[in-house]
């Protein structure tokens, strides 16, 4: 399997927190969500990947060969999205689509105007536009991912995508990352941070778990939900099952929880049902097992 990124004993040092050392590959044609909790260091991998921050140690190889992130070459080929403040807050459209011809030669005008009235922001383009300031978080996102999905690139690293979005929104976004992948089909991928997957999941191909600054479990989402299974039991049950568990919550009706999907047989022993989890479900197991382990 080819990938897009391959990421090399990656470190980023602060006063108060460290990134990696992370080894780990973006898999080209699909889209990979990392999933973590904030604070779990995901926008500083992103920043890392997109140049906007430097590293302390380790290498980044991007399309099999390509190093330098400064490179016009290798920028014209990354769309970068930010959730914070991408453009000035008082530009309007007009000043962000004039901005993006100038500083990609990949972008097209007439493209943003679509997505922009797909996205339902700001449908005449004229004067009479609102600037970012005045919008609401929500359509300030709509607006990015317009102008960074008008250009045409190899590769989508967006922060947080859906997280200002509403469910309608989200939905359309998943939708727009299928389209973007499709269109050139395994030669695109897409790379987008979240903490909240349940709206993302028909997006997802591949997953990387992230806590503290570390990659904690990551895969093919298939191959994740064979590896672990969703187990529901009855509360008087949940102290003998816990040894077999991954991570486990509950009350006094009953228990819930993540295990490997090895142990199903000696759970099953203790009249559970076990069931294939969904995304959400596996991040909420996974990442509350990092945190039980700091």
């Amino acid at each position: 399997m080819e990938n897009a990124v391959v990421i090399n004993g990656l470190t980023k040092e602060y006063k108060d927190f460290k990134l990696g050392e992370l080894n780990t590959a973006i898999p080209r044609g699909f889209a990979t969500a990392l999933i973590g909790a904030n604070g779990a260091g995901k926008t500083t991998l992103i920043d890392i990947l997109c140049g906007v921050t430097g590293r302390t140690s380790g290498e980044t190889v991007y399309f099999g060969d390509m190093t330098d992130i400064d490179s016009d070459a290798l920028r014209n080929r990354i769309g970068y999205c930010s959730a914070a403040n991408y453009f000035p807050l008082d530009w309007k459209l007009t000043t962000i689509a004039d901005s993006m011809e100038i500083g990609f030669d990949n972008f097209d005008r007439a493209k943003f105007g679509l997505l922009c009235k797909r996205f339902k922001v700001g449908e005449k383009t004229g004067k009479k536009s609102k600037s970012l300031v005045k919008m609401s978080d929500g359509n300030r996102m709509r607006t990015y991912l317009a102008a960074v999905l008008a250009r045409d690139t190899d590769l989508l690293v967006l922060d947080e995508p859906g997280s200002s979005l509403d469910p309608l929104a989200r939905d359309m976004l998943c939708d727009m990352f299928r389209e973007y992948l499709s269109e050139r089909d395994g030669e695109r991928t897409i790379l987008f941070s979240t903490h909240n997957i349940a709206d993302m999941e028909f997006a997802t191909d591949y997953a990387i778990f992230m806590a503290e600054g570390r990659i904690v479990e990551q895969g093919f989402v298939e191959d994740l939900k064979q590896k672990y299974i969703l187990v529901h039991g009855d509360a008087e049950y949940a102290e003998k099952a816990r040894p077999f568990m991954l991570s486990q919550s509950g009350g006094r009706s009953g228990f819930e929880g993540i295990a490997l999907a090895e142990n199903a047989e000696m759970l099953s022993a203790f009249d559970t049902a076990i069931e294939t989890p969904t995304l959400q479900q596996l991040s909420i197991g996974i990442l509350r097992k990092a945190e039980e382990d700091e």
